[in-house]
């Protein structure tokens, strides 16, 4: 697996940025002080933009779920709900994690916020068999080691949420860490050398300022 390249579907823009959408995305947790162990769904394989792609749930902020902060939540909870058939909640407890925005070098954008989730007890994903059709839980480097084996098809934003989760003992430490911490955000930027395969890097990395 190639952890720096573009998701399935993706295309390089050649206009103006695109503005990106607002989107919520919810890394569903359980473990407890423990363990800690995170949910994946599968997109379905006909999907055009990340098909049979494993993701932590979530979507785009619909004009119903309302603005700003609380519509974000309200979307992190709708979408898991809908994804997942899990009742995260109440809005008020979804911890912020992370902040990514989708690199201007791409066509399809969004400006995503992903919370933290504790799944309530003896929770298990239902899927509907058509956006998603397939979900389970998985130890974060568990989901690495999957992935490099090409069991698992993952993307960059989760490859790298992943790679951070495992930092984390069990899911209480994790939330200990992430409860009243400032949140900046994080773009990254695609490199597309000349004869080379398009790259994303992240600030810092060699190249990033180029």
């Amino acid at each position: 697996m190639s952890r720096d390249r573009l998701e399935p579907g993706a295309r390089l823009n050649t206009g103006p940025p695109v503005v990106p959408r607002l989107a919520a995305t919810v890394i569903v947790m359980r473990g407890g002080a423990e363990t800690l162990e995170v949910l994946l769904a599968k997109r379905t394989p006909a999907a055009r933009f990340m098909g049979g792609v494993w993701v932590f749930p979530g979507g785009s902020v619909a004009a119903e779920d309302g603005d700003g902060d609380g519509g974000l939540r309200a979307a992190a909870v709708r979408e898991v709900a809908e994804e997942v058939g899990i009742a995260v909640g109440p809005e008020a407890e979804l911890v912020p994690f992370s902040n990514w925005i989708t690199p201007e070098e791409v066509s399809i954008r969004f400006d995503t916020w992903f919370f933290l989730a504790a799944a309530p007890p003896n929770a298990e994903p239902a899927v509907d068999g058509a956006e998603i059709v397939d979900a389970g839980w998985f130890a974060p480097r568990q989901a690495l080691t999957a992935a490099d084996r090409d069991e698992l098809l993952l993307v960059f934003p989760t490859i790298k949420h992943l790679e951070r989760l495992s930092d984390f003992r069990c899911m209480d430490e994790l939330l200990e860490y992430a409860r009243g911490r400032t949140v900046e955000p994080i773009q990254p930027r695609v490199l597309d050398g000349e004869g080379e395969v398009a790259r994303i890097v992240l600030p810092g990395e060699p190249g990033y300022d180029a």
